[in-house]
């Protein structure tokens, strides 16, 4: 065999070898995930970060990612493959009738959604929707620090957060409530201004969720108001706390 040959010969099977470690390493995904990030309102700068951000922890802990903000995706066929849809600060109306109906279907197959902060400012009109995600934005304030308080703690998303937490955010207050979720996290309303803010605004009182779960319509919910702003995505009890919810939504496994 010449040098060439063997060259030839030597590249192939380098090939062959790593096409089988892809092939290998895909196979071994905890779960999939589909990150929907399309808008139809206002649209979050931190959008672009929070989709590298599930990815990277698609990387780190072994989950595929496809991410998209084409609503096309939303078929039974096309979404059969995945696991979790994860919403990432969708805003308005963003389905069709017919993408409607998949979603829903997806839902009552027993699979999970994740809703990150303006998820509860989408798709008002759809009464089911509002009950999955568990609520509807109402208003905020301007960015401001806040004490949160984790008031659940076991639940996969919360399991590492301390009982208070001081954070940085664009602080939701919400309407049309649904009072059959489990409520994770709460804002402590006496720690920031609920009117510091271009228009007056109002808060929620003392009961003010900020991160809650539940079970809908034979699927698993997970909903955190955070992550507004792009740096939020830098933080790593952020991350751990999205992850938990994913992991959860996606799997299913008990969190007590």
């Amino acid at each position: 065999m010449n040098k060439k040959t063997y060259f030839t010969a030597f590249l192939f099977a380098c090939i062959i070898l790593l096409g089988s470690s892809i092939e290998s390493n895909g196979q071994n995904y905890q779960f999939r995930a589909l990150v929907f990030s399309k808008t139809k309102g206002f649209r979050h700068q931190s959008i672009p970060d929070g989709v590298v951000a599930i990815k990277k922890l698609g990387r780190d802990h072994q989950f595929e990612v496809y991410s998209t903000e084409d609503a096309d995706i939303f078929t039974d066929e096309r979404l059969k493959r995945f696991d979790v849809i994860i919403l990432m600060s969708t805003t308005g109306t963003i389905f069709n009738d017919e993408q409607k109906a998949a979603f829903q279907r997806f839902v009552q197959s027993g699979k999970g959604i994740v809703g990150i902060h303006s998820a509860t400012d989408t798709e008002y009109e759809w009464p089911w929707y509002t009950k999955l995600i568990g609520a509807q934005f109402m208003n905020h304030p301007y960015i401001q620090s806040v004490r949160l308080n984790v008031v659940d703690r076991k639940h996969p998303s919360t399991y590492h957060l301390p009982e208070k937490w001081l954070w940085t955010d664009e602080l939701y207050a919400f309407k049309n409530f649904n009072p059959n979720v489990r409520v994770l996290i709460t804002a402590d309303e006496t720690s920031y201004d609920t009117n510091f803010s271009w228009q007056p605004t109002e808060g929620m009182g003392e009961f003010h969720p900020m991160a809650w779960t539940h079970e809908y319509d034979g699927g698993r919910i997970f909903y955190s108001a955070l992550g507004h702003t792009d740096w939020a995505f830098l933080s790593d009890n952020f991350l751990q706390h999205i992850y938990g919810g994913i992991w959860y939504a996606a799997k299913g496994f008990p969190i007590e």
